[in-house]
């Protein structure tokens, strides 16, 4: 019989829901937590350490930007900090999946020169920026400001779920009274027409009240006449008698 999940599997599956609940008791402790994209070891040490010295847990450093992905999916971590140039797939790219897939803010991490890639950042999804060299009067109050954007659009997000949850109830509740309205009037209608169906009977077949009911009841059954078109053809076929049908409404 083969293995639905392999041990390897299970294992990663295991880390990722362990780092996932790390990453919430971190967050319930108000430890804010950051990944780290940066090539260049040399600068990603010194980035490492700025944020550490204020207060931040490093989780993840990668080194391009396919291991930020990977690293940002497995920690959930409060914010990322992305390099744009970097080998494998650029920071760009990363930025745009991480943001796609709603993980993370991402604060991008550009030299002056590179105006237009701060444009393609933004337009990927970077909830800010930061030009080098890294200070922290300039990176810190990014990743402050990237945070409070994404928990703010995500609570705009949650917000119209939630707006868009009531609509439907509400929308499902409106269609659950129209069809009982509908089928209080058809039923409604059915009344009447057995009712005088029931009088034509009386009057011109000699039935009895409960006989004519009875008579209807049983002859819909057994032919599977729908007791409104039984109804219907009985009226149908008395009217051809002059009989003062308007008192019988």
């Amino acid at each position: 019989m083969p293995e639905i999940l392999t041990d390897d599997e299970l294992r990663k599956a295991a880390d990722a829901e362990a780092a996932k609940n790390e990453s919430e008791d971190k967050k319930s402790n108000n430890i804010r937590t950051v990944v780290v994209a940066e090539d260049e070891s040399v600068n990603r040490m010194d980035l490492v350490a700025m944020l550490e010295d204020n207060g931040y847990q490093v989780v993840g450093q990668a080194a391009n930007g396919q291991e930020a992905i990977e690293l940002t999916r497995e920690h959930h971590p409060d914010v990322v900090c992305m390099d744009v140039k970097m080998p494998v797939m650029d920071g760009i790219t990363a930025a745009a999946t991480i943001c796609d897939e709603n993980i993370a803010p991402v604060v991008m991490l550009t030299a002056f020169s590179q105006a237009d890639l701060v444009k393609q950042a933004t337009g990927a999804g970077a909830m800010a920026y930061v030009t080098k060299p890294y200070e922290e009067s300039k990176l810190l109050p990014a990743l402050e400001v990237a945070m409070g954007r994404f928990s703010e659009i995500n609570d705009l997000l949650d917000s119209v779920e939630r707006t868009e949850n009531r609509l439907h109830d509400t929308e499902d509740q409106l269609k659950k009274a129209e069809e009982k309205l509908k089928k209080a009037e058809d039923t409604l209608e059915e009344r009447k027409l057995v009712d005088r169906a029931k009088g034509l009977l009386m009057d011109k077949a000699g039935f009895s009240e409960q006989g004519a009911f009875r008579w209807i009841q049983k002859t819909s059954m057994d032919q599977r006449i729908p007791k409104k078109r039984l109804a219907l053809a009985i009226i149908s076929k008395y009217s051809d008698d002059k009989i003062d049908s308007d008192s019988e409404d």
